[in-house]
């Protein structure tokens, strides 16, 4: 049986795509250089934007709490009857209502700190649209949501 690729042959291409990449690549002027310059770092107000992270956070955290509580769920529902696996799966249930009452409130209490801190220190109020910014009517907010002067 012939060997088509060799020690020899492989080394060869190595050395080639070595010598000729780099010529390739060197045939670009920018570099990539010109799309640096065109970013939209520090454009964005501050208070949308920790808006936005914290939504991000408290999904995250009541999809975790969501878990709990259908795992407790399933956890009573297969129990049989055994009244020590469903003491354990009410357990389970109570936990995760109570993390979920837990991250809605720190929902709310974040939405308010924060648009405060923003009014407070002279932010514009309304227009952004962002959830979590201040609001007079429901036009203001992206969502068409303005609940209690707070896009929703």
């Amino acid at each position: 049986m012939k060997k088509y690729f060799t020690k020899k042959s492989i080394i060869s291409l190595a050395i080639v795509m070595l010598l000729v990449v780099p010529m390739v690549v060197g045939a670009q002027n920018s570099l990539g250089l010109d799309d640096i310059t065109n970013t939209s770092l520090g454009e964005a107000e501050l208070q949308p934007a920790v808006m936005q992270i914290i939504n991000v956070l408290l999904g995250f955290l009541a999809t975790i709490a969501i878990v709990i509580v259908l795992l407790g769920g399933f956890k009573w529902m297969t129990a049989g009857g055994n009244e020590d696996k469903v003491g354990e799966a009410k357990k389970i249930l109570g936990a995760g209502v109570i993390g979920l009452v837990i991250i809605l409130a720190a929902y709310a209490i974040t939405v308010f700190v924060v648009g405060q801190i923003y009014t407070a220190t002279g932010g514009i109020t309304g227009g952004t649209g962002a959830l979590g910014s201040p609001c007079t009517a429901n036009a203001d907010c992206s969502s068409n949501s303005c609940i209690n002067s707070v896009c929703e």
